[in-house]
């Protein structure tokens, strides 16, 4: 995922179970849980095994591991979990356990580690998979809150899905010739010019889920909170938005930013989103080894949490609370309910979000129209993630399952929560309820933002 390492233990806490609702019969879980498996892997034989062995092994930036490092932890992490834990099995190499724990060894140490070579790594990788698809075809996905409806198989091909956004980070960061390839969004359909932004009105919804089979702890429990009536984008902020912030001289104005991030971005020199460069009067920006000209109406990609709330404020905007970007993504006001997704409760398809690695960039501002919520909002799942104003904090009830380390230690202010997902995250790891977190300096991740506003008095009141 965009920040630290997360599904890493093996320790498991206070079980909570991990679905409450009556799971569909085990002959459908295997199916759900076998297809989410072999999607992940797949994409991670694409991401390894497009460079040689030694970009493999290389740290394109200390800001991430080595590819390498990726392929044999994500291994390692379904052998503890699938093998280990729900098949019962002996270790096959527990001497590599503390290499491949990324609380023990921070991502810049990384490399002068005596690491799995690529060859041996993707040995390793096949001979756990192989094992835990035969403790799959076994499961009776019932007993222990790990078996109940399959969790831990969702849980390890999530965590196998957030490590391949993770190498897909570490592709744009890498120097050289391209090494992936993908299609181009379609353009947006045809249509009268959407609005702005959209008027969501005051009152309760419910936040969170106590139902959804895979969700991760800190997406629990489902809970009632209340929001004022507000203003929301319509679609996530463009670069061309953000190139009138930046030629404005939004960026040399102290004004704008939090003291915080002033100080950052003098420090740093920052003058741009990562990866833009000014070059004979036009803006340009490298993708994935391609330098193009930046793309007026794309959804804005690179910036840290503390751009996005200095954009917000020269708008005379602000960035939307995480309650108020759940609210949009998920209540429907005719029937009072909160969906999986904007458009419902069906899965994602390619009509619905940008996904799945199935495009290297976002789809222009106002595509997917099939996607977009009750309200008329777009894009909330996918294309960027997005920037909330919110710390990461524990609902209300909230208990660590199945280990304290991926939730529980990260929360407090320091960290600023992103939603909706994007163009690298898999449908498996991600929904209207799914929560991502990260320090506000971060913009190697595929973060973008849309803005919000209070509605006046009297506005949005039923």
């Amino acid at each position: 995922m965009t920040g630290r390492d997360r599904t890493e233990k093996t320790t498991a806490t206070a079980p909570v179970a991990a679905a409450e609702a009556a799971a569909p019969p085990p002959e459908v879980l295997r199916e759900r849980a076998l297809a989410a498996l072999l999607r992940a892997r797949e994409r991670t034989s694409l991401l390894t095994d497009c460079v040689d062995e030694r970009e493999l092994t290389a740290q394109h930036s200390p800001l991430m591991s080595p590819l390498v490092w990726d392929l044999a932890h994500i291994g390692n992490q379904e052998e503890q979990w699938l093998l280990r834990a729900v098949g019962g099995h002996d270790p096959i190499h527990p001497e590599i356990d503390p290499l491949y724990d990324a609380f023990e060894h921070p991502r810049a140490e990384r490399p002068s580690l005596p690491l799995l070579p690529p060859a041996e790594a993707r040995r390793y990788a096949a001979e756990v998979r192989g094992r835990a698809l035969d403790v799959l075809e076994r499961s009776a996905f019932r007993g222990t809150p790990l078996t109940d409806a399959g969790f831990a198989f969702g849980m390890i091909a999530q965590h196998e899905q957030q490590h391949d956004e993770t190498m897909l980070i570490t592709h744009q960061l890498r120097r050289g010739e391209a090494a992936l390839t993908a299609p181009d969004p379609a353009p947006p359909p045809e249509g009268p010019e959407l609005p702005g932004e959209v008027l969501v009105p005051a009152g309760e919804f419910t936040m969170g889920t106590s139902t959804e089979p895979w969700a991760l702890d800190n997406e629990r429990p489902a809970h009632r909170v209340s929001t004022g009536a507000y203003y929301l984008d319509t679609t996530p902020v463009t670069n061309g938005a953000y190139l009138r912030f930046l030629e404005s001289g939004g960026y040399e104005d102290p004004r704008w930013w939090h003291p915080e991030g002033l100080l950052h971005l003098r420090r740093q020199q920052i003058t741009a989103p990562l990866f833009w460069r000014r070059e004979g009067g036009r803006w340009l920006r490298r993708r994935f080894g391609v330098t193009e000209e930046v793309p007026p109406n794309e959804p804005v990609l690179h910036v840290s949490w503390y751009e996005a709330d200095a954009y917000a404020r020269w708008a005379g905007r602000r960035l939307p609370t995480e309650r108020e970007w759940e609210k949009a993504a998920r209540h429907d006001p005719a029937t009072g309910r909160s969906t999986r997704f904007p458009w419902g409760d069906a899965e994602p398809t390619a009509e619905h979000a940008n996904l799945g690695q199935r495009h290297l960039r976002p789809a222009p501002a106002g595509s997917y129209p099939k996607g977009r919520s009750p309200l008329g909002v777009r894009q909330l799942i996918g294309d960027v993630w997005e920037w909330t104003s919110s710390g990461f904090d524990p609902y209300p009830g909230f208990a660590a399952f199945p280990y304290r380390e991926y939730s529980e230690v990260f929360f407090g202010p320091e960290y600023k929560v992103l939603r909706g997902g994007s163009f690298a995250v898999d449908a498996v790891a991600c929904r209207g309820t799914f929560r991502n977190w990260d320090y506000p300096v971060r913009r190697q991740i595929f973060s973008g933002f849309r803005t919000a506003r209070d509605a006046a008095p009297g506005e949005g009141i039923a």
